[in-house]
């Protein structure tokens, strides 16, 4: 067996071999911690990152960004508020694994319909618990996000080498395309349910005043659902749809969705639909992998973090407005600012390290931002960007009358 680091041995200490150790986490390093195993029974291999959020476990959980990942949640009380059939970003959850430091307790809301831990083995989301979070998250801050594979087993027997094998033997995130995973298999046009409010729900949207197609590269409902309520009617189509055929729909504005894996890998096809429709003059809003592949697009480079932006609380200026946004992020990969071609104008930048947070073409109505303004879950301060693209559209309406 491979010598256990100190975080290991910490971990075992704090949470002994024979004690409810249903469950391990072994990382691409040698080390391993021991913990109580929750949701599906099983295996699960991916890069481990963690979120910073308080609330919105269940959106994140389900947002398809996180394909490939496992993720550690640094808030501690995780699943205290049940689960619930609204708050899905995505109809299947794509997360290989969920890492937290507390077992669930009984959900205590009034939306709530059934406890995470059942809502986990239904959608075969493998678990741990029991695991110091601060001491995992302080690594992966450190030595930047590794590979990992959680093992679930009722028995608590785990071959360890087999499972570091398996962790070592995984590609990483590095140049896989998942867009083409976890797109919709099908063109469909957006049910139009408006943002969820309190006492009402969701209502649908009777005033469609614009026609937006969404490229989907791992596209959240919520997006989707803001679109609504900024009356737009939404097309939704797969990352591999051609130009030709997404200006069929003769839109009045083209979004490019957040979505997982390298951007890189994704623009390899990406870059030639989008080229096409910029040529078009249509306008076009992007939001994180979509504004990493609209910059590729545009002759920037991409590359990956040391450990990403993932969490409901990062301090975003405004250039523009001069303003600070507190904003929603989950990303592992970023724009390279020095290869922005001149034509492009930084809008955004992150106060954590100053990474580019949006762009936008000079002489086009082309704009995007690495974070999610329709932050669900987090703050609501960078809503007002579809109203940006929404202006962008009536402008080319116009000029299109003249």
């Amino acid at each position: 067996m491979e010598a256990e680091t100190y975080l290991s041995k910490r971990n075992k200490k704090n949470n002994p071999r024979g004690i409810n150790s249903t469950a391990i986490l072994v990382l691409n390093n040698g080390s391993f911690f021991y913990g109580t195993g929750i949701g599906y029974k099983g295996s699960s291999t991916g890069e481990v990152c963690f979120n910073t959020s308080i609330t919105g476990y269940q959106e994140i959980i389900s947002d398809p960004s996180y394909a490939e990942q496992i993720i550690n949640f640094t808030f501690p009380h995780v699943g205290n508020v049940g689960t619930n059939l609204d708050d899905h970003e995505s109809d299947k959850i794509w997360t290989k694994g969920v890492i937290f430091n507390t077992e669930i307790t009984n959900p205590s809301n009034y939306r709530s319909l059934i406890n995470l831990d059942s809502w986990l083995k239904k959608n075969k989301i493998v678990g741990i618990v029991g695991l110091d979070t601060r001491s995992l998250t302080n690594l992966i801050r450190d030595k930047g996000a590794p590979n990992g594979t959680i093992a679930f087993s009722k028995n608590g027997k785990f071959n360890i080498k087999k499972l570091l094998k398996l962790t070592r033997k995984w590609c990483g995130l590095k140049n896989l395309d998942l867009a083409k995973r976890v797109t919709t298999t099908k063109n469909y046009k957006w049910s139009g349910y408006k943002i969820w409010k309190k006492n009402v729900g969701y209502t649908k949207n009777k005033n469609k005043s614009f026609n937006v197609v969404a490229i989907d590269y791992g596209i959240k409902k919520n997006i989707l659902r803001y679109f609504s309520e900024f009356n737009c009617s939404v097309n939704v189509v797969s990352c591999t749809t051609s130009a030709e055929k997404i200006l069929k729909f003769k839109p009045d504005g083209i979004f490019l969705s957040n979505g997982p894996g390298d951007p890189a890998a994704t623009s390899k096809y990406a870059k030639k639909i989008i080229k096409e429709l910029i040529r078009n003059k249509v306008p076009i809003f992007g939001i994180c992998l979509g504004h990493q592949i609209l910059a590729l697009t545009l002759g920037a480079k991409t590359k990956k973090m040391k450990l990403g932006h993932r969490g409901a609380n990062h301090p975003v200026k405004n250039l523009i407005k001069g303003n600070v946004e507190i904003t929603s992020q989950n990303h592992g990969f970023e724009v390279i600012k020095e290869t922005l071609p001149k034509n492009v104008e930084v809008t955004h930048k992150s106060l954590f390290d100053d990474g580019v947070e949006g762009i936008k073409l000079k002489n086009k109505p082309v704009f995007s931002v690495q974070y999610h303004p329709e932050s669900n879950p987090g703050p609501q301060d960078s809503v007002y960007l579809f109203q940006e693209f929404i202006n962008y559209m009536k402008k080319n309406a116009k000029k299109k009358r003249s």
